[in-house]
């Protein structure tokens, strides 16, 4: 069963998930017409393949640490270290420990 989007104005919990991790699944936590907002769930050693999406994106490290590849290079990501992105590039990201990971998300048309 899907979970509902948060509607607007209504206020959406992003603290780290400490023990609850594991057991933690990746969700939208809204999408509109233009806007799409994510807590991404990577377990350590997983790995989400590059891609590239239309519209620009920021990966932010919640908790956990990733591996984030774009522009040909790798940047370790930790708690507290926001991304931006451009749109078409290709990117991906590959899980060192397990990782909560909030992506926002730009829907080009």
């Amino acid at each position: 069963m899907a979970l509902p989007h948060a509607a607007s104005g209504q206020l959406i919990a992003v603290y780290p998930l400490v023990d609850k991790l594991t057991e933690a699944r990746t969700v939208a936590l809204f999408k509109t017409d233009d806007l799409e907002v994510m807590r991404l769930i990577v377990p350590a050693g997983k790995s989400v393949p590059s891609h590239q999406v239309k519209g620009e994106i920021t990966v932010q490290c919640l908790e956990g640490e990733f591996e984030f590849t774009a522009h040909g290079q790798t940047q370790l990501m930790q708690a507290g270290q926001l991304l931006y992105l451009a749109g078409g590039i290709a990117h991906g990201l590959t899980a060192v420990r397990d990782s909560s990971v909030l992506v926002t998300l730009v829907l080009r048309k």
